[in-house]
This record gives structure tokens, sequence and C-alpha cells, in this order.
């Protein structure tokens, strides 16, 4: 008798090659990510990435964004984080959350959302393991 092994469906927010998925399209609430539906704002990381509800956290434009938004990039192996400010400079960023990579030795960029991405297709195209947190309006 033949027995089948049931494995179970691949998550799709995570590749199995481990590099971080490239930005093919930005634009005013649009982004289009390699492997992903499009979305607004997205967390992505070596593997894949997903959609940034910032709902899970609590995150606003004030105070910004928290620790608790960057533990899942650090969970998934990142060197580099880059967090976005938004298309006009309104999201800011917790000054817990940039002490928390800091200490973990984490190289962390906040920059505006295209030239945050800009830089993060650099990093994924050289190899360097960068994830980020990407909002894509104000």
């Amino acid at each position: 008798m033949r027995w089948k092994v049931w494995k179970p469906a691949p998550d799709p927010a995570v590749r199995g090659d481990k590099a971080s998925p490239r930005i093919t399209r930005l634009k005013w609430g649009d982004m289009k990510v390699d492997g992903l539906p499009a979305g607004t704002d997205f967390k992505l990381f070596p593997g894949g990435g997903r959609g940034w509800d910032w709902a899970e956290t609590g995150t606003h434009h004030r105070p910004g964004i928290q620790p608790a938004d960057v533990v899942e990039l650090i969970d998934h192996g990142c060197t580099t984080i880059i967090l976005t400010r938004g298309m006009e400079l309104v999201l800011q960023t917790c000054p817990e959350t940039l002490e928390l990579l800091t200490a973990r030795g984490i190289e962390v960029h906040v920059l505006e959302t295209m030239a945050a991405a800009a830089l993060y297709n650099r990093l994924a195209a050289a190899g360097v393991a960068v994830g980020g947190l990407f909002h894509s309006t104000c």
C-alpha cells in the first residue's frame, strides 16, 4: 500500500528562495511586489512579504512605526531594514523602534517612500537580506 503524505499549501507570503521580493510598481496608493497581490502598504522581508495592516500594532502616522511593526522583519532575518515615511513624509517612526533595531545591530534607513523603494530594490538585487515597511500614501 502506498501512503500519500499530506503537505500544507505553501504560505503565499513566504517564498522558498529567501530572496527579498522586488517592488515592481509604486505610485500613490498602489504597490505591486513580485509574488504578492497589489496593495497599498507592505511588509517585505527575505523570502516574501505581505500587506502591512497598521491595526495589528496600533500604528498611526503619529507617533509612527512601532517596535512591534519591525519584529516580523527581524524574525525573517533582515540585516538591513528600510522604514518609509510615506509619499508626503507624514508617517513618523517611534524612537523606540530605532533603538530596537540599533540594539540588534540592524542597519536602518528612514526615507520617503519612492527613495526607500529604489534603495530596497538595489539592496535586494545585490543579495542583501533587506526588509522594509512601505507606506504608499501620505
